[in-house]
């Protein structure tokens, strides 16, 4: 069996702790672990193999956290741009032999129990090898709005339901027949693509060209242009709620999509006045009751419990306002190191960038911004224009506006250097790439 997993989304409800280039799923917030590797390692157990489909910025996150675990056989499919769940699995299952049965499972979910869950698995596969589509409905716990609905009779699905109202919510709770839509699935990659085939033509021609299309040479990379060319909709609409071959298992097992600070409140430790502090900082509050404090070193987001929802319309906001604000922390990793904002103003940005040995950054331009670089540890290799040179600790070089340049690290030590940009713009996507290691576009 093969756990597909799947990593988009950028969990907008937990701002400032998500961003969109290190989503919900890459946080280290379970013993050091993230959703991401707790994902791997509890599906490991029952699956053969891996394949993870990701955007580009998330390969090199997955990447690196698959190293920090005990894990073999994975393979990953890169999307330049989301199109929703039926053409991410689709495009996985293409890949792979049409018998083979995967699991599809989030990158984001948490799960407690176990034991439970690898119960629930088996009841799964064993549908799955009798050609059928398995979903998995969570035993609910109160009469939550934020979820879809599964109603059904045993394992047969008698009908999915969108977001309830509170009282229909409760009715379906009352009912005792109505599970939680956990969008996890189990299936034959075969039977899958035949049955959207069948259901979603559209989506399923367009997802086999772009596959055909796609760059197979070390991970599969699917083109922009094939990808966007694609219908967007999720395996739910394309094919699961008119299939006639659906299964359900009901699933007790600790669940959660852990979407909201409400419910990240009910996973870690609340302080001894029942608040949910996440903070490097020592965080005094008076008068305040009931909250939940996130500090981070360039947002503070203070929120009543209960009311966390509503994040997401402030990451709506920032969207427009600030933009980098909901993209990127002010550590952000790369394939090649990190970069730290240590301070941004309107006209000027100041880094502290690591670049791992081995490695070197784009050869690239900015439009916009001149950079001044102090190398404060180790030995780099500096490429402006046709001329190289080295340049040493405590010795420093300048880069001018629309100069072609390239940072490279040649030693096994890391190099660690102070950047100060100046210009009239110094937002992260001033960049023209000319040549990349890393196959990445634009400010990828």
């Amino acid at each position: 069996m093969t756990n597909i997993i799947l990593c988009g989304g950028s969990g907008t409800r937990l701002w400032p702790l998500s961003r969109q280039l290190m989503p919900k799923q890459f946080l280290k917030l379970f013993n050091e672990k993230s959703l991401f590797q707790l994902t791997v390692e509890r599906n490991q157990v029952v699956c053969e193999s891996q394949f993870i489909v990701s955007n580009a910025e998330q390969y090199f996150l997955a990447l690196d956290q698959i190293k920090k675990i005990e894990v073999h056989n994975t393979q990953y499919l890169l999307e330049p741009i989301g199109r929703n769940t039926a053409p991410a699995i689709a495009l996985a299952c293409l890949a792979l032999d049409e018998e083979e049965i995967v699991l599809v499972t989030p990158s984001d979910h948490l799960i407690k129990d176990d034991s439970a869950y690898i119960e629930g698995l088996a009841q799964a596969k064993d549908l799955a090898m009798q050609n059928y589509l398995v979903t998995f409905g969570i035993t609910p716990t109160f009469a939550e709005t934020g979820f879809g609905y599964i109603e059904s009779e045993g394992t047969s699905v008698k009908a999915f339901h969108e977001k309830p109202d509170s009282i229909t919510a409760q009715s379906y709770i009352d009912a005792g027949n109505y599970y939680w839509n956990s969008g996890m699935f189990c299936f034959k990659a075969g039977i899958f693509l035949s049955e959207l085939k069948k259901y979603s033509p559209q989506i399923y021609t367009q997802s086999l060209h772009a596959y055909n299309q796609a760059n197979k040479e070390d991970i599969i990379r699917i083109g922009y242009q094939d990808m966007a060319a694609i219908l967007a909709d999720s395996i739910d609409y394309a094919v699961m709620e008119k299939s006639d071959i659906v299964k359900m298992v009901a699933s007790d097992i600790g669940w959660s999509d852990v979407g909201s600070f409400d419910a990240l409140a009910e996973e870690l430790p609340n302080d001894k006045n029942n608040n949910l502090i996440l903070s490097d900082k020592h965080v005094e509050l008076l008068g305040i009751k009931d909250s939940i404090v996130v500090d981070t070193s360039d947002a503070l987001l203070i929120a009543k419990k209960g009311d966390a929802q509503s994040v997401k319309e402030i990451v709506q906001r920032l969207k427009v306002e600030s933009k980098e604000l909901t993209q990127v922390h002010s550590l952000v990793h790369r394939p090649w190191g990190t970069y730290e904002v240590l301070y941004s103003h309107k006209n000027y940005k100041i880094k502290r960038i690591v670049v791992y040995p081995g490695k070197r950054l784009s050869l690239q331009k900015h439009l916009h911004r001149n950079e001044h670089w102090v190398v404060v540890k180790g030995e780099a290799m500096v490429q402006r224009g046709e001329e190289i040179s080295i340049v040493k600790e405590n010795e420093s070089t300048y880069i001018k506006q629309n100069e072609i340049h390239r940072l490279t690290n040649n030693t096994r030590e890391e190099i660690v250097l102070i950047e100060a940009q100046v210009g009239s713009y110094t937002g992260e996507d001033d960049i023209i790439r000319i040549e990349d290691d890393f196959r990445r576009v634009e400010n990828e």
